[in-house]
């Protein structure tokens, strides 16, 4: 008796199964023509010179010049180091907007450890600092290293929620929260 039921079943799939094949869907591609694409303009083509790119010494309002801030000009002062507010890595911790030689981006500054200091992660930030791999504070200082240990940049704490310095190279560096 179950057999019977069984065999009742399939019958009954196979013949659904078989009409649902009767659709227009499935039938080839070759049968049915697609529509006709539009034409393309057609025309002639020309070649000529390009005019020279307009620099911007012939523009010079096209670049303004980015306006210095006078807390960063102050802790590129080697006398700034005596005055700069004492540093914690509890202050350092965050997430902080960078601005690097008139470039911005940001860098995390988590207190998970590595190596000597704390893990950092660049986001989307230019040369040097796109190559920071760890943080650690040493007296006054923030530091920022690459992946050997060696100094990228170094800043002094310039008020709450704000570090000026310089990167090695001697490009200006600011982070602000």
């Amino acid at each position: 008796m179950p057999h019977k039921k069984f065999a009742i079943l399939a019958v009954t799939l196979l013949a659904a199964g078989l009409a649902g094949c009767q659709s227009d869907r499935f039938s080839p591609m070759a049968t049915r023509a697609p529509d006709p694409l539009p034409s393309a303009p057609s025309g002639t083509v020309t070649s000529n010179q390009l005019p020279p790119p307009s620099s911007p010494t012939t523009n010079p309002s096209q670049f303004p010049e980015a306006p210095q801030q006078e807390t960063q000009v102050a802790a590129l002062d080697p006398n700034a180091a005596a005055n700069a507010p004492d540093v914690s890595t509890g202050s350092v911790a965050g997430v902080w907007s960078v601005n690097v030689a008139g470039q911005s981006c940001r860098v995390a500054t988590p207190q998970t450890k590595f190596g000597s200091g704390y893990r950092a992660g660049p986001l989307r930030c230019p040369a040097p600092i796109d190559g920071v791999k760890s943080w650690n504070v040493e007296g006054k200082q923030l530091a920022f290293y690459d992946a050997n240990g060696g100094v990228l940049a170094r800043l002094y704490s310039s008020g709450e929620g704000r570090f000026d310095g310089q990167t090695t190279s001697g490009q200006p560096i600011s982070l602000s929260r």
